[in-house]
């Protein structure tokens, strides 16, 4: 089960990773935060100091189209946010 499934980079993460060393995944729905915890850890070789996670249900979307109104749902997720150890950062910008 891969755990992590990408980082979220937004202009509001930035800020909490710069001020309260606040990081946010979007990570598999099925696991928890032990393994959450983890996967960060090896991944990126910090210390994190807790797992907050939060659940978000699937949202019906409809938009009007030259053809008529087209339905669908926007996929479910899990995002969790870690706070790592003073002093320890992630650079998601390194290696691009």
């Amino acid at each position: 089960m891969n755990i992590i499934v990408k980082p979220i980079v937004t202009e509001k993460m930035n800020a909490q990773a710069d001020v309260l060393r606040k990081y946010g995944f979007v990570v598999n729905r099925k696991a928890n935060k032990v393994q959450i915890k983890k996967a960060v850890e090896n991944l990126y070789g910090v210390t994190v100091e807790s797992v907050d996670t939060m659940n978000y249900a699937g949202k019906q979307k409809s938009r009007y189209t030259r053809t008529g109104l087209i339905s669908g749902k926007q996929g479910a997720y899990k995002k969790a946010v870690v706070t790592l150890r003073k002093g320890d950062i992630i650079d998601f910008y390194s290696n691009i």
